[in-house]
């Protein structure tokens, strides 16, 4: 078992000198439901991985309504590490959603979204992490992790390919594989968005929508080992075509007004000479 993240401390400027613990900048955001047996692996994994990241971080795990013990147990985990941070939806209202509770309590500014089923690999996180680093300007950059060696059935291997296919096709999202649940993008980018149910299937779109751009690293996938899939080849199939609907519907009523801050009068144009 790995130990604890140390936790680090500021002092504010304040009369009682007031101790404040340090704004992570990286939140790890996991999504799950009926998950129960993944729990403790994966946390393990992604605390791993996180301290080879020279920076401050929190893990977000999001119970979607689970019919399992994994909330219990991540409360268990949560004791052993204050790194960890549990929210818990009553009911399950689906991914995206599970998504937008973690990034939205989230503290840090850069969000790294992570399947729960153990098939994404944490080690991967430092790398797509590093990418968004380096940008320019990181609310203008989405960094997707491209599963290249899939550990699927050939059912879904083969579906998936059809779906990336005719959703680049007709988005133009400059996305391979969309469905990767890897993702590292910034908490104000995601919170600029569109939000809707399934929009985590689309975030490449979104982020090329409001003018920004998308990058894919190639990231390892490996095969199930524990629990089962939650979502059916056909369930995806038939919400996914009126999703790519509304996606398509969103990116025709894009506006990109051109701002500029004026500090002074601004100046007549010229008159044109005679």
């Amino acid at each position: 078992m790995y130990t604890c993240q140390t936790v680090h401390f500021k002092m504010t400027k304040s009369s009682q000198n007031v101790i404040e613990p340090i704004k992570p900048e990286l939140a790890v955001v996991v999504p799950v439901h009926n998950e129960a047996e993944n729990l403790r692996p994966l946390i393990d994994e992604i605390r791993t991985a996180l301290s080879n990241i020279s920076a401050e971080s929190e893990i977000i795990y999001v119970d979607d309504g689970s019919s399992d013990d994994s909330v219990e147990q991540l409360l268990a985990i949560k004791a052993e590490c204050s790194q960890l941070r549990v929210l818990a939806h009553r009911e399950c209202c689906g991914q995206s959603a599970s998504i937008m509770t973690g990034i939205k309590a989230a503290k840090a500014s850069v969000i790294a979204t992570l399947d729960g089923d153990g098939q994404n690999d944490p080690a991967d996180i430092p790398a797509l992490y590093s990418a968004l680093k380096e940008a320019p300007d990181r609310d203008r950059l989405l960094v997707a992790g491209f599963r290249a060696k899939r550990q699927d059935t050939w059912m879904k291997r083969a579906s998936s390919k059809v779906a990336n296919k005719v959703r680049s096709g007709l988005l133009c999202d400059n996305t391979p594989d969309t469905g990767c649940g890897l993702k590292v993008f910034t908490r104000a980018a995601f919170l600029d968005m569109p939000r809707f149910d399934h929009m985590h299937r689309f975030l490449p779109a979104l982020m090329i929508r409001r003018g920004g751009a998308v990058i894919s690293l190639k990231v390892n996938h490996r095969p199930r080992e524990r629990g089962a899939s939650k979502y059916g080849t056909l369930d995806r199939l038939a919400v996914g075509i009126i999703d790519l609907l509304g996606m398509l519907w969103l990116q025709r009523r894009v506006s990109m007004a051109e701002v500029e801050e004026l500090t002074s009068k601004r100046k007549a144009p010229k008159a044109a000479s005679q």
